[in-house]
């Protein structure tokens, strides 16, 4: 798996954004959870979940959470960022799972990509 390590970078990458709702379910799951499972499936490198706190979308029906409960359908986006291959790929997975919402994809410079073992791999080479 390659890594982009400081001073070797930035290289660009691409940025899926998935905005879905809470509420909303494929195949028996919430959206958000079987879409993280097929990624990691894929090998993605890693996504996010995020819960926004407001919004609205395409029916411009304001979603805000309640004094006594939470909205039941709160704002969700989902944020993967990878090499392009990977993006397509996740990108199929997404048309056939996604009925509704917005799908984005940018590029985005990747200046430190990495994980703990890789760290601790260059801090022993740097010792020696």
């Amino acid at each position: 798996m390659p890594v982009v390590r400081h001073g070797e970078g930035p290289v660009t990458w691409k940025r899926l954004r998935i905005y879905i709702g809470e509420s909303d379910h494929y195949k028996g799951k919430p959206l958000y959870l079987y879409l993280l499972e097929q990624f990691r499936k894929l090998g993605v490198r890693g996504a996010t979940v995020f819960r926004g706190i407001a919004g609205y979308g395409s029916h411009s029906v304001l979603h805000l959470p309640h004094i006594l409960r939470l909205s039941e359908d709160m704002p969700i986006v989902i944020e993967v960022i990878d090499e392009e291959e990977n993006i397509k790929k996740a990108l199929e997975v997404v048309r056939e799972a996604v009925k509704e919402g917005l799908v984005t994809i940018e590029d985005v410079q990747v200046c430190f990509y990495a994980h703990r073992e890789v760290c601790k791999e260059r801090e022993e080479k740097e010792k020696r």
